[in-house]
């Protein structure tokens, strides 16, 4: 009976492990430092999860084109310690958000900042480029 327990077990950790080790990356392997982007647009979603929160904003070019974008921030402990609390940003917030874009070229960033439809700049809790933070916003244009 035990063996049978002990081999479920593992059976087990060894299909969970590889969900694990995805579910939590390094900045560099999914992001370009040197693709810094800001984006100026509207939230439409927030998802306040571990082991990152979520924030997806409607993006509209020179052109009226909106493309929605899902920005990557860090956990919500680490959003807390920055002076985040959960009713910060909700949907149909106006922000200004800089990061950095994905090396895949998808509409996917990794905040470092958001400026809230109070002014407020807040620190987006990520690891960001080469592990620095910042609390200061900057704006970029490309």
């Amino acid at each position: 009976m035990s063996r049978h327990v002990v081999t479920v077990t593992l059976c087990v950790v060894i299909a969970v492990l590889p969900v694990s080790l995805r579910a939590h990356h390094s900045f560099a392997a999914e992001f370009d430092s040197n693709t810094v982007v800001t984006l100026n647009g509207v939230i439409t979603k927030v998802e306040w999860t571990n082991p990152h929160t979520y924030f997806h904003i409607d993006v509209t070019d020179d052109q009226g084109k909106v493309t929605n974008w899902a920005v990557e921030g860090g956990a919500p402990n680490a959003l807390y310690r920055a002076g985040w609390k959960p009713t910060s940003l909700k949907a149909g917030d106006r922000v200004s958000i800089v990061g950095s874009r994905a090396k895949d070229g998808s509409n996917l960033a990794n905040a470092t900042s958001f400026t809230l439809p109070d002014g407020r700049c807040l620190f987006a809790g990520s690891s960001g480029p080469n592990g620095d933070a910042t609390t200061t916003c900057r704006q970029v244009t490309r």
